[in-house]
């Protein structure tokens, strides 16, 4: 159950370049399923497979489907963390790719609800769950390879890259339903919406290409050459982290309810009680997600300077006060105003905090069970916040008579969640990840400074 102690290793630059790019691009396919389901589901789903109820139920009963891929999150980050834990990051990484993008692709296949009645519902749900079945390692394992694959004083920066690829999905799911909204209102729910489910195919094949030559991670390496045992991930997270599993729901609870609340129930917002023209949704979501892929590498770059949880306090703090001056400036229909809103939402709540996440979380665990602790935390968290986010966000306002306040207390309680256990959480910066113990029990070992690193870089990090 031992492991020897490992000297410092080089870091091999190649290698690393390698899973940033992989890192990068499969995060893009996950957020552009993602994105582009988000968005059919308030703009096209309630019609296509819920015609025949009232709008606000359709609305609902679509952001249901959404959430399914949620609830499915955890079973698959429990599955694939058990063996990236014991077989290494990469090839669960490439199952996961091939999962996430078949599922999406045969979305663009189903017949609606007017072919095959109650089936089309059923069978959009089934390929909701094998979505979100997929992602569940998805974002942890590419974030565990590169902060393992990062030299300290640079995890930071580089793991920020897996949400540039988030922006960039999003982004790109912006595009296409600009395209699909060019088209006459016939032919997008006939056919357009379908094309955009199918277009996934390209982004799938190039991130296929791009990990089938990825290396493992020389953390990864280095521990399997010194084991003296096989791990079993789930059972010592079970036994030793998790008070950490819980501090990572904790922390991402509210990042996530606001995360998917903007990205997703803010546009039906704007265009069911606002009265916005659907085809600018999308357009404001490709700006936020271009500014959230650049806030995301300065706030990761910040967090290798001034530690991870300053800057994660940081915008946390400020998102408990977000929600209600954004929905103030919502209902006034301004289209500067909106654009204002999404675009502060993605840079710090989409893109931002969770940019520094992608380094700080890997850091809070121990090494033999570092995925599988990632991977739990974070997939437990998105089932009661952004998953059923836009579920509850649609509920409360029926249940209110279009009141945006419930829906923002609501974002402005869980956060206020995730602030708390920030300030509550140890600092890891420049942690050594080859240790076995979390970052709660022995933050700062004495191999955990990089050889760059000053003392006075070191000072500063542990007298936050």
């Amino acid at each position: 159950m031992t492991t020897a102690a490992l000297p410092p290793t080089p870091v091999d630059q190649r290698k690393v370049r390698k899973a940033a790019v992989a890192g990068l691009i499969g995060t893009t396919l996950e957020l552009y399923d993602f994105v582009i389901y988000g968005t059919a589901s308030a703009l096209v789903f309630s019609k296509l497979f819920f015609p025949n109820v009232d709008p606000a139920t359709a609305l609902l009963a679509s952001f249901t489907t959404f959430a399914v891929g949620f609830l499915f999150r955890p079973l698959g980050g429990i599955f694939f963390s058990h063996y990236g834990d014991r077989l290494g990051r990469k090839w669960i990484l490439v199952v996961t790719l091939l999962l996430m993008g078949g599922a999406t692709l045969f979305i663009g296949l189903l017949p609606t609800y007017e072919q095959i009645g109650l089936f089309a519902p059923v069978l959009l749900c089934v390929c909701r769950a094998a979505q979100g079945f997929g992602a569940g390692a998805e974002q942890s394992g590419g974030a565990t390879l590169l902060t393992e694959s990062a030299a300290p004083g640079t995890r930071g920066r580089l793991a920020s890259l897996i949400m540039v690829g988030a922006a960039a999905g999003t982004a790109l799911g912006a595009l296409v339903w600009i395209a699909a909204q060019a088209l006459a209102p016939n032919d997008m729910m006939t056919w357009g919406w379908r094309l955009v489910f199918l277009s996934s195919i390209f982004v799938t094949i190039a991130a296929l290409v791009i990990r089938r030559k990825l290396d493992e991670s020389p953390v990864f390496e280095e521990i399997k050459q010194v084991r003296t045992a096989p791990p079993a991930p789930l059972k010592e997270v079970a036994k030793y982290g998790k008070a950490n599993v819980l501090r990572v729901i904790l922390m991402n609870l509210g990042v996530s309810t606001q995360s998917y609340t903007i990205q997703v129930f803010m546009a039906s917002y704007l265009i069911t009680v606002v009265g916005t023209d659907p085809k600018f949704i999308p357009q404001v979501l490709l700006i936020g997600s271009l500014c959230g892929g650049v806030a995301a590498i300065g706030f990761g770059t910040l967090s290798d300077k001034i530690g991870r949880r300053r800057v994660v306090s940081l915008i946390t703090g400020a998102l408990v006060l977000f929600p209600a001056p954004a929905f103030m400036l919502l209902t006034t229909g301004s289209p500067v105003a909106i654009v204002l809103v999404i675009v502060t939402g993605f840079v710090l709540a989409c893109q931002g905090v969770v940019g520094v996440h992608m380094s700080y979380f890997p850091e809070v665990f121990g090494s033999r069970y570092r995925y599988a602790g990632v991977t739990l935390g974070r997939e437990f968290s998105s089932i009661i916040g952004g998953g059923v986010a836009p579920m509850i966000c649609a509920g409360l306002l029926g249940m209110f008579s279009n009141s945006w306040i419930p829906v923002a207390i609501y974002m402005s309680v869980t956060m206020l969640i995730s602030f708390i256990a920030t300030r509550m959480s140890p600092e890891t910066v420049n942690r050594d990840l080859t240790a076995e113990r979390d970052a709660s029990h022995d933050p700062f070992p004495a191999s955990a400074v990089a050889s760059r690193a000053t003392d006075g870089d070191l000072a500063a990090v542990e007298s936050q």
